[in-house]
């Protein structure tokens, strides 16, 4: 048996996507995306219940955990669904299982 502290490789870096999944208002904010959409939080916001300021912090938290990618378009941030980081990163886990189990 392994040690609970043991972490595989391919997690240690996607544990902050885990994170950030985790959460019903974040989960929205990112199926509030259409296909290859960048949205500012301005956007973002004004498409959810929630305030500025707590859209700002799932929108940071989102993109520590790598499900979001900033730009900066003039005076304007942009956020877009970075596909390929969460796709590998959740192969990585699925290889993972599949070797283990």
């Amino acid at each position: 048996m392994k040690s609970h502290s043991d972490i595989p490789d391919a997690w240690r870096s996607i544990s902050d996507l885990f994170v950030a999944l985790g959460d019903a208002h974040r989960q929205r904010i990112l199926l509030s995306f259409e296909s290859n959409e960048r949205l500012s939080i301005s956007q973002i916001a004004a498409a959810s219940t929630l305030s500025r300021t707590a859209v700002t912090h799932h929108l940071k938290v989102l993109e520590q955990g790598g499900a979001l990618r900033r730009e900066k378009v003039g005076k304007e941030v942009l956020f877009s669904i970075d596909k390929d980081y969460m796709q590998t990163a959740l192969e990585n886990v699925l290889r993972y299982i599949q070797q283990e189990i």
